[in-house]
């Protein structure tokens, strides 16, 4: 059996760690030490693998000790690669992990990276750190692969094994092997990319082309509110046409669609050339918030409710329903707009951990509604809100703002 260690347990790389665990022997690997005590106790906090499953994977193992990387023979690399401030690639947690596996590597093993990254990213950046911290020359004594991750936090039906994987290698023959290990587990079936480059492309567009196609339906949202007919009504007449695409306005956050573009004219720009397209796409989805907190303001101004110290409720501050996932959460633009007019916003999320959330955007979030609002923001759509007592938390005139379109159409005051 091949020895793997799968390196950072999060959204990505824990469900591919119990499905490897399954088959193979398995390290997973993860620096932080109160997730791994979790995971030995068969908890996991993103909600992507159920007890039952950790129980199944009987050759998974899991650790936050580095010796105990020494016998794989495949690093799987599975860590987040995120944006700074000024948007542009955080490589360090990426660098970090290299450094990990730099460490140990051994001759002979093999390197794949699954995080989203510009193409050449691997070879350019990942690359000389391993050769640097384990002294061993690439594709002489070592090898790299790269095979982007898919997978849809949150998502019950499209799952690791269920989602065909792009794979590469750095010589043709790493390429064939780097297929036929996923190939052990991905029941369906694999790419086989020409080049690491190629596959890593093949990953950011992936987002990137889903960001623009979301870009063009929220301009379209900004356009027809100034005409003054509902955007989903459009989109539902302009569905019955085959081959209609079936994207939807809304806020574009989390750790993937509003991230990989930035990857992507990253590489562009350092190459000579700027996006125009890709950015453009950006910029329209990155104002969304904004535009939906004036939106609520103003039709909380047309029902002659009070602005400054307003009390206004968010339901959800997860980048997406049905998932405990925070990160880069453009709800909290909303929140923040609104503040700005000196209105009081409480944020309830039931999936949401309190403490991360404070700690990531130093708001606080309450267990649950118990007083009326003047506005209700439906920001994501959650299972558990369909449980809620609208007469409960909405005076007769409350403002009642749809962002995801699911609400009855009788109850919301306007939908994006």
């Amino acid at each position: 059996m091949e020895n793997i260690a799968i390196i950072g347990l999060g959204y990505v790389g824990l469900p591919l760690a119990v499905e490897f665990g399954k088959v193979l022997n398995v390290v997973g690997f993860d620096i932080n030490r109160e997730r791994i005590g979790e995971l030995k106790k068969l908890h996991d906090r993103t909600r992507e693998v159920e007890p039952e499953e950790l129980k199944l994977s009987k050759h998974l193992t899991f650790s936050a000790d580095v010796n105990d990387l020494r016998s794989s023979t495949y690093f799987i690399v599975t860590v987040p690669t995120p944006i700074d401030d000024a948007k542009k690639p955080d490589l360090r947690p990426l660098e970090g992990a290299s450094k990990t596996v730099g460490g140990v590597l051994k001759k002979g093993d093999i390197v794949i990276y699954e995080s989203t990254v510009y193409p050449g990213c691997t070879e350019e950046i990942c690359v000389p750190i391993l050769e640097k911290l384990s002294g061993l020359k690439y594709n002489v004594d070592f090898f790299c692969g790269y095979s982007p991750e898919r997978i849809n936090p949150g998502d019950k039906l499209h799952r690791v094994t269920t989602i065909k994987k792009v794979t590469s290698g750095s010589t043709p023959e790493v390429a064939e092997k780097v297929d036929l290990l996923y190939r052990t587990i991905i029941k369906a079936g694999t790419h086989k990319a020409s080049s690491i480059k190629v596959a890593e492309a093949a990953k950011v567009i992936e987002n990137s082309q889903r960001d623009v196609n979301i870009a063009f339906v929220n301009e379209l949202a900004l356009i027809f509110e100034r005409i003054g007919i509902d955007t989903s009504e459009v989109l539902e007449a302009a569905g019955t046409k085959w081959n209609f695409l079936p994207f939807k306005p809304g806020l574009v956050g989390g750790h993937c669609i509003g991230v990989d573009p930035y990857y992507l004219t990253h590489k562009a720009e350092s190459l000579g050339y700027h996006s125009e397209v890709i950015l453009s796409g950006r910029r329209i989805n990155d104002n969304m918030g904004i535009h939906i907190a004036n939106k609520v303001v103003k039709l909380m101004a047309q029902n002659e409710l009070p602005i400054n110290k307003a009390d206004v409720l968010i339901l959800g501050i997860t980048f997406k329903e049905n998932c405990p996932d925070i990160r880069n959460s453009r709800v909290v633009d909303v929140i923040r707009e609104l503040q700005s007019f000196g209105i009081s916003v409480d944020v309830y999320d039931p999936l949401a951990d309190s403490e991360e959330v404070q700690h990531e955007y130093g708001l606080g979030t309450i267990k649950s509604p118990s007083k009326k609002y003047h506005a209700v923001v439906m920001a994501v759509a959650h299972e558990e809100f369909k449980q809620l007592d609208w007469n409960a938390i909405c005076y007769e005139n409350t403002v009642v703002y749809d962002v995801k379109g699911v609400l009855d159409r009788q109850r919301v005051t306007a939908r994006l």
